[in-house]
């Protein structure tokens, strides 16, 4: 069947979904033209968002959220380590990022998905970055590593973070993100003491009666927070927070991380076909800002009422 040159006679001739599978392309730049996009969204408009803390009852820190149908799930579990000899007073922090088959039609039983190495390690940078403090001159991050610490040279605890994508929609980095700043945000640190060999373990209950090394369970401080923002470059156009689908079609992805005080912190741009000017780039910086006010938001509303056992 020949197709007319006019979008608006394709659309009319053309049973849409049909349209949308077989011209997907054509298909998101009709909407384009209009400043607007097939779920209803403006260009520069992120999904709904949302978070709930504790999803994991066995966790000592846990946060589900939803940003539109992508869903990420966090989890920390809390172990006492030896430190290494070279950083005696702090604690470490493990990062893995998971992608069971259950997220995506694209994921395939029994082989790794490609992305989730790739959001690790972003994970991983952004999380356990160190930065010079001006005013302190000392190393700082959003975690300090020395609130993980117990008995200097002795004790310290390792805590691990798990993510779990449980539904894959696009910005997973984002998403992946912000469920490992509000996790942080639930930890609670378990309360050890010192038993008779001189090792430091957990306490449950009442304590048995034995002194805590920690005076109970703690929350850590969360300084210089960061939050990002995925944005797609299609032509002269600028997506925020793009969907699986829309990352499919239009391959040129920009993630702009800023921490709570407003400072970028990284920014990554995996290839793609449309180079980011100068000009795109402060324009997905300006959204970012935007976004991370809204995100705050969000953590904080959750957080106000969470209390400390």
């Amino acid at each position: 069947m020949a197709l007319p040159d006019a979008s608006g006679d394709v659309l009319s001739e053309m049973d849409v979904d049909a349209f949308r599978r077989l011209f997907p392309l054509r298909f998101f730049e009709t909407h384009l033209v209009k400043s607007t996009r097939p779920d209803g969204r403006s260009l520069a408009e992120a999904r709904e968002t949302s978070s709930a803390l504790g999803a994991v009852a066995s966790a000592d820190g846990s946060a589900l959220v939803k940003i539109g149908s992508t869903r990420m799930l966090a989890a920390i579990k809390m172990e006492v380590m030896t430190p290494s000899k070279e950083s005696p007073d702090e604690g470490c922090i493990a990062i893995d990022f998971h992608m069971p088959p259950i997220c995506s039609p694209t994921v395939r039983p029994g082989r790794p998905a490609e992305a989730a190495p790739v959001v690790s390690k972003q994970l991983s940078d952004t999380i356990l970055r160190q930065v010079k403090c001006l005013s302190c001159c000392s190393f700082c991050g959003m975690i300090n590593l020395k609130e993980l610490s117990l008995i200097s040279g002795k004790a310290a605890w390792m805590a691990y973070l798990d993510i779990y994508c449980l539904d894959a929609d696009g910005a997973l980095f984002d998403a992946a993100l912000l469920s490992a700043v509000a996790a942080f945000s639930h930890l609670q640190i378990p309360v050890v003491s010192m038993n008779d060999d001189g090792k430091v373990v957990v306490l449950s209950g009442d304590h048995g009666g034995k002194e805590p090394v920690n005076k109970g369970k703690r929350k850590l401080t969360l300084s210089s927070i960061p939050l990002s923002l995925t944005c797609l470059l299609h032509k002269n156009y600028i997506l925020a927070d793009p969907t699986a689908e829309e990352e499919s079609v239009m391959e040129t992805l920009v993630t702009v991380v800023l921490d709570s005080s407003g400072q970028l912190v990284s920014l990554y741009k995996p290839g793609g076909p449309v180079l980011a000017y100068t000009s795109a780039i402060q324009d997905c910086v300006a959204l970012t800002r935007q976004r991370a006010r809204e995100l705050q938001t969000i953590l904080d509303e959750v957080t106000s009422g969470m209390e400390v056992d």
